[in-house]
């Protein structure tokens, strides 16, 4: 056996290694202990630390303190260092544990918070951390409208509400899985109220007008979307703009107030449809919305005059509001039309043309003829449904809500009755618009009519008014010492408030009053109460249905009038 191995030695040697005797028989010892492995070269297949050889205890200190300040104000190396002495000294005792030198302990803490953004952007920092730990998988969906997410986020834009007041808008908006079309979109003043969600439900379920001054090669007929057939199942395609109208069957949503609402949850439930909530604080379930509101920021925000981007560090010097809320969000319909249905998207391919991107309406197309295409038309009646709903009794003096009483002769039936609701405790079903406090809406239990109840202060205020406008007046009246339960009072207070916003510090509130208002306009024609004789003049927010779209949610004169 050495003088095989010594023949093999110099065998080698003649090729050009440099190898002995015994490097060959170290060779062949472990080449039978562990097979091929055991001839690789170990120096290569060595994995080092990114922590080196630095103290576990040490280690094990900074991932600590690091995972501490995920929510805390971004601060520098030098505090984590005095933050991982501290802990040190608690844990193992004053001066038992050496800590390293400061650039060694940089050079630690840079290895272990790689990736985490410990020492940059906050919001980056507490979004990484809300990653699942495990495999991402994509929502996915096969037909138009079997999943659909729905999400509120300011928008980078400075809009004038009224009376030059500026702000940022909140957008809302309905984006479908399968095709990535923007369904509905709805801008409201900060603030968006679970009606605005409700809206937008309404919105979906109304094709999209091909409003005056656009071009004729944003209509729908003008796209691959099969025009014709459907024009024959809906006739309110005629008129329609190049933007599908998706049915929702699941809505994904996150834990955001207006969504988990009482108010939104009903108004899926009337229109048939599933509510799926994601996880708490995992944005990763509604990727696709979440991604959505980057593009619309990147596509469009970017592009409009009074853009302040995504923070302070990006805002430029006197960035200022031009556009008002009415203008920006008839702006933000046509570039929805003419730019994000008809743009090929990376996500959207088939799989019989894989190399070829699709845009939403090409994606839609291809799905509709499979699953087909059934319409939902809406009245105003179907709108009341979707309002927030309150249970009440019906006394002598009507009903209230918030220290208003609503009343009219209508209610005598069914005044100090029971509704015949086991479950609601015999209350009768009050809807009422959130935008507009000046009626609300009884539904008799026992016909299933809806009967149209103004508020007895009605005539005191000269104009429509909000929820947050009532509760601002209410407060105003409560720092005078004065009472905030008093309705008259109250209705006194928002006349005033509303009629010196000009000058006074509460023009913000009656801007939002009215800018909330005013997208609002031409939703269904809706049961309207008498107002009293010696009332003025008032303003509805609820105009007669369209003579272009019989179901419409939409106005198409009245839009393009605006414009």
């Amino acid at each position: 056996m050495e003088e095989r191995i010594a023949a093999k030695a110099t065998e080698l040697r003649a090729l050009g290694w440099t190898v002995s005797a015994r490097t060959v028989e170290r060779m062949r010892t472990r080449y039978r202990d562990q097979g091929v492995w055991g001839l690789v070269d170990h120096r290569k297949t060595r994995l080092s630390s990114p922590t080196g050889r630095a103290d576990e205890r040490v280690v094990a200190a900074v991932a600590e303190v690091l995972a501490c300040q995920l929510n805390e104000s971004t601060g520098t190396r030098g505090r984590v260092r005095r933050r991982v002495e501290a802990l040190l000294a608690e844990q193992h005792g004053a001066g038992v544990v050496p800590m390293p030198s400061k650039t060694t302990f940089y050079r630690l803490v840079e290895a272990v918070s790689a990736g985490t953004h410990a020492f940059g952007s906050a919001a980056s920092r507490r979004s990484q951390a809300r990653r699942p730990e495990g495999m991402f998988t994509p929502s996915a969906a096969c037909r138009p409208g079997e999943l659909v997410q729905i999400d509120t986020t300011p928008l980078d834009v400075l809009v004038i509400l009224e009376d030059g007041v500026s702000g940022r808008p909140e957008l809302t908006i309905a984006v479908d899985v399968a095709t990535r079309t923007i369904c509905a979109a709805v801008l409201r003043p900060a603030g968006t109220k679970a009606v605005d969600a409700s809206l937008l439900l309404a919105k979906m379920l109304v094709p999209e007008p091909l409003r005056p001054g656009w071009p004729e090669a944003l209509a729908l007929s003008a796209t691959l979307i099969p025009h014709a057939r459907l024009l024959d199942i809906d006739a309110r395609l005629a008129q329609a703009a190049a933007k599908p109208v998706i049915v929702p069957e699941t809505i994904g949503i996150d834990h955001g107030k207006v969504f988990v609402s009482d108010a939104f949850i009903a108004a899926c439930r009337s229109l048939g449809v599933s509510v799926q909530p994601s996880r708490p604080a995992t944005p990763t379930d509604k990727a696709i919305v979440e991604r959505t509101f980057s593009s619309i920021n990147t596509l469009f925000c970017q592009h409009v005059s009074g853009y302040t981007g995504s923070n302070t560090d990006r805002r430029g010097a006197g960035v200022e509001a031009v556009w008002t809320l009415a203008e920006l969000d008839d702006l933000l319909q046509e570039w929805i039309v003419a730019g994000w249905q008809q743009r090929p998207h990376d996500g959207l391919r088939s799989p019989f043309l894989p190399g070829r991107s699709m845009s939403p309406n090409d994606a839609y197309a291809l799905l509709v003829a499979r699953t087909g295409y059934v319409p939902l038309p809406l009245s105003g009646l179907d709108y009341l449904e979707l309002l927030p709903a309150v249970w009440r009794s019906v006394n002598d003096y009507g009903i209230r809500i918030d220290h208003r009483t609503y009343n009219c002769p209508e209610l005598a039936p069914i005044r100090r009755q029971p509704s015949g609701l086991a479950a609601k405790g015999g209350l009768w079903e009050v809807h009422y618009d959130l935008y507009d406090l000046s009626q609300v809406w009884v539904r008799n239990a026992r016909t299933g009519e809806w009967i149209t109840v103004p508020w007895t202060h009605r005539h005191l205020v000269s104009t429509p008014f909000a929820d947050f406008t009532w509760r601002r007046a209410r407060d105003l009246l409560a720092m005078r010492g004065q009472d905030d339960t008093n309705q008259a009072a109250v209705a006194a207070a928002v006349d005033q408030l509303l009629t010196r916003a000009e000058t006074g510090p509460d023009r913000r509130i009656a801007a939002r009053t009215r800018a909330a208002l005013e997208p609002a306009r031409s939703v269904p024609a809706l049961p309207q109460a008498s107002a009293p004789e010696d009332a003025e003049d008032e303003t509805t927010v609820l105009e007669q249905p369209s003579n272009v779209i019989p179901f419409g949610v939409f106005d198409a004169f009245t839009d393009g009038s605006r414009l």
